[in-house]
C-alpha cells in the first residue's frame, strides 16, 4: 500500500470542484485545504468541503500535512504559486495550460526538476476510454499511415462569461482566447495521437464578443512531422455550441471522437478496431456501457464530468508511489503551449510559422 497524499487547492474558482471531487474519490488521498489570494473565498470553498481555509499560499505550502499542491489560479498566474510549492518541496498539479508562454512554463519545469518534485499538468481527456483506445490503435498501426488529424471545438460563451471576471479575455492572465483557454485539451489530444506539428498557418478574429483582448474564433492548418496534414478550429462564438471533435484519418481507417466518446469508427481490416467499436456501442444513444466521456462544455464551462480528473489524479499518485514521472508531466504539458504560441505568431504575422 502506497502513501496517503494530502492535497491543497490553490484557487477558489469554479474548477476547484472538479479537483476536490477527484481527490475525495481516491482512497490514498485527502483534501487538506484551500488557499486563494482572497482569504474569504478560500474560507468559503473550504467550508463546503469541511477542510482548512488558508490565509495565503505561503501558509498552505508550509503545512506539513500538505504533500501535493493543485494550482487552479488564472492561467497566467500559475507560475508564482507553483514555484512557491516547489521551493517548499511539494509536488505540484497545474490546471491547463501549464502557463501562458513556453518561457514561463520552462521556468516551472526546470525548477521542479531541480527540486526533485513531481509536476503534473491537467489534460484529463487523455484518460477517457475513447482517447486511450484511439492512441493505442494509432500506435499499433491499426489505422495505417496517418493522413489527417483534426481538432474541432465549436463552442459558445456569452458576453456574461467574459464579463464575469476581470482576468477573462486578457492576454496577461488568459494567455489567449478560444484556442488557449477552451481548445487546448483538443490540441493536446491531437499532438498526443498524431505526433508533433512542424508548421502552422492560422487566421483568428474577435467576431462575437466585446471588451476582450483575445480571439473568439480561430482556424489553423497544420503539417505534422510524419507528413500528415490537419486542422484546428477553436471558437467561443458559435451559438449555441456543438460538441468538440477529434478526427483521425489513416490509410486503413478512421476514428471520430466526440466529447471524449467514440462517435464513428471504420477499419478496412475487420480484424482490428474491436475495442473502439465496442466503445462506440457503449457510448450510443441508449446510454449503456461504461464509456466515460464528458457531458459537454459546448455552452456551459462547468458541464463536464469529473471522472477523468479522478483518473488523472489516480495515475499521478501511482507515479509518486513508483518514483516515476506522471504520464502528463511538465514537459508533456508544454507541447500544446508551444504549438499555440506558433499559431498566434502565424496570426500576428500572416505567414506560415515553423513550430519549435
Amino acid at each position: 500500500m502506497g502513501a496517503t497524499y494530502g492535497v491543497v487547492i490553490v484557487g477558489a474558482g469554479n474548477i476547484a470542484a472538479a479537483h476536490a471531487h477527484a481527490v475525495q474519490q481516491l482512497p490514498n488521498a485527502r483534501l487538506v485545504g484551500v488557499a486563494s489570494r482572497t482569504p474569504d473565498k478560500a474560507a468559503a470553498v473550504a467550508a463546503v468541503y469541511g477542510v482548512k481555509g488558508y490565509g495565503s499560499v505561503a501558509e498552505a505550502v508550509a503545512d506539513p500535512d500538505v504533500h501535493v499542491v493543485a494550482v487552479l489560479t488564472p492561467s497566467g498566474a500559475h507560475l508564482e504559486p507553483a514555484l512557491a510549492a516547489v521551493r517548499a518541496g511539494k509536488h505540484v498539479v497545474v490546471e491547463k495550460p501549464i502557463e501562458v508562454s513556453t518561457a514561463r512554463a520552462e521556468e516551472l519545469v526546470s525548477a521542479a526538476e531541480q527540486a526533485g518534485v513531481a509536476l503534473g499538468v491537467i489534460f484529463m481527456s487523455r484518460f477517457a476510454d475513447a482517447n486511450v483506445e484511439l492512441k493505442r490503435a494509432v500506435d499499433r498501426g491499426d489505422l495505417g499511415h496517418l493522413l489527417q488529424g483534426n481538432a474541432v471545438v465549436p463552442w459558445f460563451r456569452d458576453q456574461a462569461y467574459y464579463d464575469s471576471g476581470a482576468w477573462r479575455g486578457t492576454r496577461l492572465l488568459d494567455g489567449g482566447g478560444a484556442l488557449m483557454n477552451q481548445a487546448i485539451h483538443q490540441v493536446d489530444l491531437l499532438l498526443w495521437v498524431m505526433g508533433p506539428v512542424t508548421e502552422v498557418f492560422a487566421y483568428a478574429g474577435t467576431l462575437a464578443h466585446e471588451r476582450i483582448e483575445v480571439e473568439d474564433t480561430l482556424v489553423a492548418s497544420v503539417r505534422f512531422a510524419n507528413g500528415a496534414l490537419g486542422q484546428i478550429s477553436a471558437a467561443t462564438s458559435l451559438w449555441p455550441g456543438r460538441p468538440k471533435l477529434l478526427e483521425v484519418y489513416g490509410s486503413k481507417g478512421h476514428v471520430v471522437v466526440e466529447d471524449d466518446a467514440v462517435k464513428a469508427v471504420a477499419f478496412k481490416e475487420s480484424s482490428v478496431g474491436s475495442a473502439l467499436r465496442g466503445l462506440q456501442v457503449a457510448s450510443g444513444a441508449t446510454g449503456g456501457g461504461t464509456t466515460v466521456g464528458t457531458t459537454g462544455g459546448a455552452s456551459d464551462p462547468m458541464a463536464i464530468s469529473f471522472e477523468n480528473h479522478r483518473r488523472q489524479y489516480e495515475e499521478f499518485f501511482s507515479a509518486l508511489d513508483a518514483g516515476r514521472a506522471p504520464a502528463v508531466d511538465g514537459r508533456e504539458g508544454m507541447k500544446a503551449v508551444r504549438l499555440i504560441e506558433a499559431v498566434y505568431q502565424s496570426v500576428a504575422e500572416g505567414r506560415a510559422v515553423r513550430v519549435g
